[in-house]
């Protein structure tokens, strides 16, 4: 790690301080959970309040 003190500061780069990037896994549980929530709603509007 390149971690510098800088006046009683931690100094890190972007990078560093995050650990992680976020990769194509977070997108897609993303759009499987969005997809899901529309099918759930779409099917309680179907059984609820068609007419």
């Amino acid at each position: 790690m390149a971690t510098t003190r800088e006046d009683r500061q931690i100094v890190e780069t972007a990078t560093e301080a995050r650990q992680a990037e976020p990769g194509p896994s977070v997108a897609a549980l993303l759009a499987i959970s969005t997809g899901l929530a529309i099918l759930i709603l779409a099917v309680i509007w179907f059984v609820f309040f068609r007419t």
